[in-house]
């Protein structure tokens, strides 16, 4: 794979001065080297969406969603190439790896109402024969800097309702997975899209730095872990940028006596142990409702754990795949080693997954008895070890799960409309589910976290998406019939 830089609807080189590998996390193999680029490639990949992003920002509504149409049509045409690079670079299934398209799908489709979403108001003689309106133009250049467990959704998401709204944007992929971002520039290219309104810049911190220190870039969006969203946020905004940065998340499942247990238990292993636990909305942790609760979804969870099958990317067999690093594995296995030593029980250990490969494989490991002032439960752990927390009421379960600096999702399972009513009102919690494991809000929905999972005010997608990517301006305007209409007066101005 040549995978670079994408600068002006062409690839670029870069200097090699520095580099970084990318791996088949399937097999621990070295797929190639990457070039990563620095603040003169940044400075480059700005001026040229500048210059594009102002015509394209001139360019008709209605030419500009023509360009989303069509991308919409190229991403699908090419779902089985997408969705190999995806598995190949990050190791998940194939079938994980389309379902996240499909995602990114969503996106694409919802950037096709940047037209309705964007529109502005107008009061007409609001006083004195004057006129009120508003209307929204793009912002200009957005930096879009994409996580690792998402290499075509993120960027999809960032980017698809960014460009409908008539900026440009430079993408800074995550350096272990580019190959996705970078195969998409030429379907952008072949949609229509103008040179230099799609760019990618590669690389790592010094990359990310030079976009936050940019002046040429007024926007950043960022998905991936807490403390690099904060740095993100904090130093964005101290160069008067505006920022979303989306983080991580310890989403708490709580599951009432009177819930069906067995629908439960089936959506606490899809969830928490799909695309190996690498999702910001995975379940984290289980919270059973009363001893009776606990020891029946135990019965029900553990054999549904042992039987999942861990394998390559391309085993169509496989439930899900490798995770992202040799360095990610060596911190998940630790982070169950401390969660032991601090008193957790083991019902089920996933380092004995029999996978016979150098892949960079953790088995699904499940832990019981954790308490909120463990480790196991403070942190997040991006792979796949869960645990059971173990309540005696409503109330110590919504308590628990507010006591977390976490607030990306949460979800109960019920019966009870009142404990859901309940449950939805009292969490704080940006995505909330009612019997429903994974609740990621569809396309035309507004995604985020609350607390330490979301630093600013926007969202991913949904309306918040276009007021994010544009700036709101306001008209008060007077066509009088006579000349001389206005008289000096030194009060402040009234609409009466």
């Amino acid at each position: 794979m040549e995978i670079s830089h994408y600068i002006s609807g062409q690839a670029v080189a870069g200097k090699r001065q520095k580099t970084g590998p990318v791996f088949n996390p399937s097999t621990g193999a070295k797929l190639y080297d990457l070039d990563y680029g620095d603040a003169t490639l940044v400075d480059q990949a700005t001026q040229a969406a500048q210059v594009a992003g102002k015509a394209w920002a001139q360019t008709s509504q209605a030419k500009r969603l023509q360009v989303i149409f069509k991308m919409r049509e190229l991403v699908i045409a090419h779902t089985e190439e997408i969705a190999k690079i995806t598995g190949l670079e990050h190791g998940k299934t194939i079938a994980d790896a389309k379902g996240e398209l499909s995602r990114g799908l969503e996106a694409l489709e919802y950037a096709t109402n940047a037209a309705q979403v964007s529109k502005g108001e107008f009061s007409l003689n609001v006083g004195g024969g004057i006129d009120v309106y508003s209307f929204r133009q793009p912002v200009g250049v957005v930096g879009c800097i994409a996580p690792f467990n998402f290499p075509v959704m993120v960027p999809l998401m960032m980017a698809s309702m960014a460009i409908a709204c008539g900026n440009a944007v430079i993408v800074k992929p995550s350096e272990k997975v580019p190959g996705a971002a970078f195969f998409l520039s030429d379907l952008w290219k072949e949609a229509g899209l103008p040179d230099g309104v799609w760019n990618i810049v590669n690389g790592d911190k010094q990359v990310v730095d030079a976009i936050l220190q940019h002046p040429g870039i007024p926007a950043i969006s960022f998905v991936g872990s807490t403390g690099v969203g904060e740095y993100i946020y904090h130093q964005g905004s101290a160069f008067n940028k505006r920022v979303a940065a989306y983080t991580g998340g310890k989403n708490h499942m709580v599951v009432m006596p009177d819930a069906d247990l067995e629908a439960a238990a089936s959506a606490f292993v899809s969830a928490a142990y799909g695309s190996s636990s690498q999702r910001c909305m995975a379940i984290s942790l289980l919270l059973p409702v009363g001893r009776e609760t606990a020891e029946r979804l135990i019965e029900l969870v553990v054999p549904k754990i042992k039987s999942l099958r861990l394998g390559a990317y391309d085993d169509n067999d496989a439930d899900f795949g490798a995770v992202i690093s040799a360095d990610a594995k060596q911190v998940i296995e630790a982070s169950l080693e401390t969660a032991l030593k601090d008193g957790a029980s083991l019902l089920v250990d996933g380092r004995s997954h029999g996978v016979n490969s150098d892949g960079f494989y953790v088995g699904a490991s499940l832990l019981d008895n954790v308490t909120t002032s463990m480790e196991m439960y403070k942190k997040e752990v991006f792979g796949p070890v869960r645990a059971i927390v173990r309540v005696g009421s409503l109330d110590e379960a919504i308590a628990v799960t507010n006591s977390h600096e976490y607030g990306n999702g949460a979800v109960i399972y019920t019966g009870s409309g009142n404990a859901a009513q309940r449950f939805v009102t009292e969490v704080k919690a940006g995505m909330l589910g009612v019997n429903v494991a994974v609740p990621v809000p569809v396309g035309h929905h507004n995604f985020g976290g609350l607390r330490r999972s979301k630093f600013g005010d926007a969202h991913m997608f949904g309306p918040d998406a276009a007021r994010f990517y544009t700036d709101l301006k306001t008209v008060s305007q007077r066509w009088p019939e006579i000349s001389g209409f206005d008289t000096l007066s030194m009060a402040f101005p009234s609409n009466s």
